[in-house]
């Protein structure tokens, strides 16, 4: 492309300060360096994990900072080294790299890359600069990603390459938010055929465990929301069934707990509060329940419990991208979509253009979206 090898002037959205909203400003995005790819962002989702942020509930945010890490979009052009992805390729950024050689990306049972934590500190590239800057001042990038611009750069780790047919739009949802969900169920609880599932929270991520339960063949699967607005997509996508914690003067724990006979076999946990945290756990059945964490919580939150709760034969999980290794995955994930094995156009609700961004947060904060794609 002609703007390979120069400096990019285009529109991103910043956040300056911690709770501030977010601006559209140009910005400069520099050229990619050794081992960088630098990216035109076509189509990019609200997460919740992005409002944690915002908020200052992430430990791994310096501001003013870029956000976004949901995202679908073309390469532009490449640093030195950049071996398997070429300009004009559709690709994916990966808020969860994998860099291939480390213990853990050689292992089966991670897929949490070693290399990408030690290499750099929190918000900037491997040799401790920004790409971005703004108003003669260095933004700060977000978790490998940052995808609420029209450019980004990402280390090559952090990229992968989809088939040149994926559609530039909900494919970003494969990025983040159906992903997490989805593997949550499949990779993390291993959701066995004839199962009894709980989902606390029916956002994004909750209905794509929703997703994956049923496609795991689960026999009853619960719903747990205090938004009834959710119910009706929440069934729609798998659910036989809904709770609302309001509707009862009891625990919903204990609600659950009577009306399984005991406890769910799978609980999964959406929202990232330690109320819910807990709940989903003492839902779970005492000998044999499984509880997955999904939900980010606060920084410093803690949870307590009696250990003996676990010493029966219950099972306290957490599962980050839903332990897919995202390198190896993704483009997979892409092809099932591509093959119809599920639709993401269930979870999307809202389309804008990204300078519309505060009023798709608004939508989030109002419980008025699942997910809201902003076309860059």
């Amino acid at each position: 492309m002609d703007t390979a090898g120069k400096v990019i002037k285009c529109k991103a959205a910043v956040i300056w300060e911690k709770s501030a909203p977010f601006s559209i400003e140009e910005i400069e995005v520099a050229t990619p360096k050794a081992h960088e790819v630098r990216i035109k962002i076509i189509a990019t989702g609200i997460c919740r994990s992005d409002d944690h942020a915002v908020e200052g509930k992430l430990s791994n945010v310096k501001f003013p900072i870029i956000l976004g890490h949901e995202a679908v979009g073309i390469v532009e052009s490449n640093g030195e080294n950049v071996k398997h992805i070429k300009p004009g390729d559709r690709v994916i950024p990966l808020f969860v790299p994998q860099c291939g050689q480390c213990m853990c990306c050689k292992d089966s049972r991670s897929n949490i890359c070693i290399a990408a934590k030690l290499k750099k500190s929190v918000g900037v590239m491997s040799d401790g600069t920004t790409r971005f800057t703004c108003r003669g001042k260095q933004i700060y990038h977000f978790v490998n990603t940052s995808t609420f611009t029209e450019y980004t750069v990402v280390e090559e780790m952090a990229v992968t390459k989809i088939d040149s047919g994926a559609s530039l739009d909900n494919t970003c949802l494969i990025g983040c938010g159906f992903s997490t969900g989805y593997g949550s169920a499949l990779n993390t609880a291993k959701v066995h055929p004839g199962s009894t599932c709980a989902i606390f929270g029916l956002g994004g991520i909750g209905l794509a465990v929703i997703m994956g339960c049923k496609i795991a063949g689960a026999g009853r699967i619960i719903g747990v929301d205090v938004n009834p607005d959710k119910f009706n997509i929440a069934k729609e996508l798998g659910a036989t069934e809904c709770i609302n914690p309001k509707d009862y003067d009891k625990p919903v724990a204990q609600v659950i707990l009577e009306q399984t006979g005991g406890g769910v076999d799978y609980a999964f946990e959406c929202v990232g509060h330690i109320e819910t945290m807990l709940a989903a756990l003492n839902s779970s059945h005492f000998a044999y329940g499984t509880t997955v964490i999904v939900g980010v919580s606060a920084p410093e939150s803690t949870i307590t419990f009696d250990p003996m709760i676990l010493l029966s034969g219950r099972t306290l999980k957490g599962s980050v991208f839903g332990g897919w290794k995202s390198k190896d995955s993704v483009p997979q994930l892409v092809s099932d979509s591509m093959a119809k094995k599920f639709d993401l156009e269930k979870l999307v609700t809202h389309r804008l253009p990204l300078d519309k961004i505060n009023e798709g947060f608004d939508l989030l904060h109002s419980g008025k979206s699942i997910r809201t794609i902003l076309l860059v």
